[in-house]
């Protein structure tokens, strides 16, 4: 079985033609291409804007068109994770899907359902001819992953409906009306490089296999942070045993936590039975510590020729004491409502490049004065150890308004449809309508979604029966969408 064979085709066939398209955040030409030419071979009224969004809209079916307009949005763009091993190329490959009983995921690779399924979803409406429903636009947004760039650039005016439901929620049942902002910090440690001694043995010692996942709905879940567990590895290495290294690196994604980091050390000959015990050590250390929340982690520790040149010892300690004294965690629980992450960082990526050891995280917080208490404290540490920081990208919060009338509106029909109430909710992740709701502060604005697990990791899954849940509902609640 295939994801084609699904139900409702009517949404896994959209969905299958998007995994067909390379998509990964600020390279979504084909993908775009594509939508805009699917809406050109519906016969639906499709806009490119002049940043890179893509807008359909579709009239009012007869009877309908005294009804508020809705917009349904999501996002084009997904994230390119893979496991080790895969050779996968996310500019060029189509992303090769499975049926895993009740989930579908990928092949080593994210599935891209976060926000695919959500595009497919608002390309089944603009496509259905049995549909009773109100004026819709379907918004496409480009490189949310990494900036919410499209929605940072939409234009006022360009859409015309004043109810927007996201689609990029990743929990059945519930109905998202709030979010968390954000912000980037960038620490650069600078260095010169020298040339490495005669007699010294090279090793490649590494982390991979950890659960890694959504920086915003998966730290609460306390997983093993690989750049953190390689560092803590290292550093004694380098005090004790002199080693030397010639690189670092971990993490790929800012908004992902990272399952895989690499370092090449080298250790004087002699040291080399002493290096490997210490390396063990921690190593085993940390697989006893993550046990639970990691149980597939993998570490090795392999010889190899030593590199010609290494990281001047001084900035790569402080670098790594810096890593490892940095949080990557949840900072504090929401007091208002339960289970929900307040304030948290990842700290997402490593890089030795150019005579820069650049240490990149990012920052999530409800509050904004939580936020910068949080900026303060990593500017402090990274300025300490000695390097330069900077802060970028930042992103507001959305903020929950529970008495808007949409909200009563899809509770009701929910509970008529399935028995039982949404659960109402503000979610630690971040979310376009933040930022698109200071452009069109008319707007009620809500999320929801089907359900996704693992976003932004290799092990991304999407509940099959749950995609069919969604599409009933919108089908049901855009006929109950109220008059103008």
């Amino acid at each position: 079985m295939t994801i084609k064979d699904l139900e409702p085709k009517i949404v896994w066939n959209n969905f299958y033609e998007l995994t067909r398209r390379p998509r990964p955040s600020k390279h979504e030409e084909k993908v775009r291409e594509f939508l805009l030419q699917w809406g050109k071979e519906h016969n639906i009224e499709t806009i490119a804007d002049k940043t890179g969004n893509v807008i359909f809209r579709k009239p009012a079916t007869p009877g309908f068109e005294n009804r508020r307009g809705v917009i349904f949005q999501g996002h084009m763009d997904m994230v390119p994770q893979k496991v080790a091993s895969s050779k996968h190329d996310f500019l060029k490959d189509p992303i090769e899907t499975e049926v895993l009983g009740e989930w579908v995921g990928a092949k080593g690779t994210t599935l891209g359902a976060d926000n695919g399924i959500g595009i497919a979803l608002g390309m089944a409406i603009l496509e259905s001819k049995d549909l009773q429903h109100g004026p819709i636009e379907v918004l496409c947004t480009y490189d949310e992953e990494t900036g919410m760039t499209g929605a940072e650039n939409l234009e006022p005016g360009m859409l015309k409906g004043d109810i927007l439901i996201n689609l990029d929620s990743e929990d059945e049942g519930e109905l998202c009306i709030g979010c968390a902002g954000g912000l980037d910090a960038i620490a650069e440690f600078s260095y010169k490089t020298l040339k490495t001694p005669a007699g010294f043995v090279g090793y490649k010692l590494g982390v991979k296999g950890l659960q890694g996942g959504h920086s915003g709905m998966d730290i609460s879940l306390y997983r093993g942070n690989a750049n953190k567990i390689l560092a803590r590895t290292v550093l004694p290495a380098i005090e004790n045993l002199c080693a030397l290294v010639s690189d670092f690196t971990g993490g790929s994604l800012r908004n992902a936590i990272p399952f895989e980091a690499e370092a090449h050390v080298m250790v004087p000959a002699g040291n080399e039975e002493e290096f490997e015990k210490t390396v063990e050590k921690f190593f085993g250390e940390a697989k006893a510590r993550y046990a639970e929340s990691d149980p597939n982690m993998e570490t090795y520790c392999e010889k190899e020729a030593p590199a010609a040149e290494y990281i001047e010892t001084d900035a790569i300690l402080r670098a790594l004491k810096s890593v490892i004294i940095c949080p990557s965690n949840v900072i504090r629980m929401s007091r208002s409502m339960e289970g929900l992450t307040e304030t948290s960082t990842n700290l997402a990526i490593v890089r030795c490049e150019n005579g820069k050891i650049r240490i990149a995280s990012l920052m999530r917080s409800a509050l904004d004065s939580s936020k910068s208490d949080l900026a303060l404290r990593l500017k402090y540490i990274f300025e300490l150890a000695g390097a330069d920081i900077r802060f970028e990208g930042g992103y507001p919060g959305w903020v929950p308004r529970p008495e808007l009338p949409i909200i009563k509106l899809m509770n009701d029909v929910y509970n008529k449809m399935f028995g039982k109430d949404m659960m109402i909710r503000a979610t630690h992740g971040g979310l376009e309508c933040a930022i698109m709701g200071a452009t069109y502060p008319k707007w009620e604005m809500v999320s929801i979604g089907p359900t996704v697990v693992h976003p932004h990791s290799p092990d991304e899954r999407v509940k099959i029966d749950t995609v069919g849940m969604v599409w009933e509902y919108l089908k049901v609640l855009l006929t109950n969408i109220p008059c103008k």
